[in-house]
């Protein structure tokens, strides 16, 4: 039987995303483990996180998760969300600066402050949070039978700026479009969480649960 492996670092809502997970396996035998043999055995892991990025990596570093991270993610289909995404790229503006993974080329900025609703002029609160339109820029196998620009939960203060435009999967607008997707070879990664947004959601995580690991 394949398994699917959650990364239990202390900072994520595992029993959301193992549930809908679940939901959607089939066969799949979904795991949620900090341990790096049982995470490595896996077939497909999930990468997620809430929370500060400092906290986050101290975290992992401190478990020695860190290098499980990166060589899941050289090895096999991977599922970052949100501070999972947050927490590939090299660095971090949140407090005052932080070293992330560097799995995936690019860094990650705060919303300023003083952004507006470009239609109705009004200002636009931080954190983003709740629905928002996700524009597939690429066809991936992760998109599968989600119709363009469906809706996704959202909460957060920062984004992801890939330093390579092709690794953007998909935007969301916020004052501006942000990188909300990305991509690249077998890592698959949002900002936001598919566990809460309902059907689009749950079949982006069916369709992860299919993948082989190519685009």
């Amino acid at each position: 039987m394949s398994s699917i492996a959650i990364i239990d670092y202390g900072m994520g809502n595992l029993h959301s995303i193992a549930k809908a997970l679940e939901h959607v396996a089939g066969s799949e035998r979904v795991i949620v483990s900090r341990e790096a043999a049982t995470i490595l055995d896996a077939d497909r892991v999930v990468f997620p996180g809430v929370g500060a990025i400092r906290d986050c990596i101290s975290e992992l570093q401190r478990t020695g998760l860190d290098r499980v991270v990166k060589e899941a993610a050289a090895t096999r289909p991977v599922l970052g969300v949100c501070l999972g995404l947050q927490a590939l790229l090299d660095t971090s503006e949140e407090n005052e600066g932080t070293h992330c993974l560097g799995i995936i080329p690019g860094n990650v900025v705060r919303f300023r402050n003083d952004m507006s609703d470009p239609h109705t002029g009004v200002r636009l609160k931080i954190p983003h949070m709740g629905w928002n339109e996700v524009h597939q820029v690429s066809a991936h196998a992760l998109w599968k039978d989600i119709p363009a620009d469906s809706r996704f939960y959202f909460v957060h203060s920062y984004y992801a700026v890939p330093a390579n435009p092709e690794h953007i999967a998909g935007t969301s607008p916020y004052g501006q479009d942000f990188a909300s997707a990305i991509a690249r070879d077998n890592v698959f990664a949002v900002q936001f969480h598919p566990e809460k947004s309902q059907h689009a959601g749950l079949k982006l995580l069916a369709n992860f649960v299919a993948w082989n690991g190519e685009p």
